[in-house]
């Protein structure tokens, strides 16, 4: 186990090795308590801030992180909601793994809600991430729902097979339980990692619109 000064240390490491924070990482504090690591101060970008969460996840030891970080657009990237709800549909319009007829946005402040339907997860993921890296993007909210045209009665199986043939996650650790369409999981795992590629797992079986992730993350399991 490492102790709270390790584990912001090598938060912090991998903060610094993350290319896209380099101009922002003296801006960046990190607090440790068992696991729980804060993160605070002041990004430019939602990339940046979305890129500074993921990188302390990445972190073995990490059960949970806590993100309190602030974006603030620099002067000269400043943008009206009307630029970005412009680069928004333009963004949602070319991309070919979504459907724009189906979302409808709405831009407050530099905050983009997506609101609207689809049919697979992916389709949700990828519209967000078509759209957090526009300039002058504060947050993206993500409100689409999920419609699948499939009745996913062996979901449980799918879930499952797709354990057992991950490289990362050891399905021997997780249970899944199937009620309609919602997934429960649980378990223990080695990492937040393991944990997040589980939940992925789960997502990606066709026809699940919720997925509920109770796994455990207990960071004395040994490899």
């Amino acid at each position: 186990m490492k102790t709270n000064q390790e584990l912001q240390k090598d938060v912090l490491e991998e903060l610094k090795w993350e290319p896209s924070l380099a101009e922002v990482i003296s801006n960046i504090g990190v607090a440790v308590d068992d696991g729980v690591v804060t993160l605070t101060g002041r990004v430019h970008s939602y990339h940046q801030k979305i890129s500074a969460e993921q990188a302390a996840q990445r972190v073995a030891g990490v059960k949970v992180v806590a993100e309190d970080i602030e974006v603030v657009i620099p002067g000269k990237s400043e943008k009206s909601d009307t630029d970005i709800a412009i680069a928004v549909k333009d963004a949602l319009k070319w991309h070919s793994a979504v459907n724009e007829d189906l979302i409808e946005i709405k831009i407050e402040n530099g905050w983009v809600y997506l609101d609207g339907t689809a049919e697979w997860d992916y389709q949700k993921k990828a519209a967000e991430n078509a759209v957090k890296d526009i300039v002058g993007v504060v947050r993206v909210v993500n409100r689409i729902s999920l419609k699948p045209s499939v009745n996913a009665s062996d979901v449980k199986s799918k879930i499952m097979a797709a354990f057992h043939r991950s490289a990362t996650i050891d399905a021997g650790n997780i249970s899944i339980e199937a009620a309609g369409t919602k997934v429960i999981l649980r378990g223990m795992v080695r990492s937040w990692i393991e944990k997040k590629e589980a939940e992925n797992a789960a997502w990606s079986a066709p026809g699940v619109t919720e997925v509920e992730n109770l796994i455990s993350i207990d960071t004395e399991i040994l490899v």
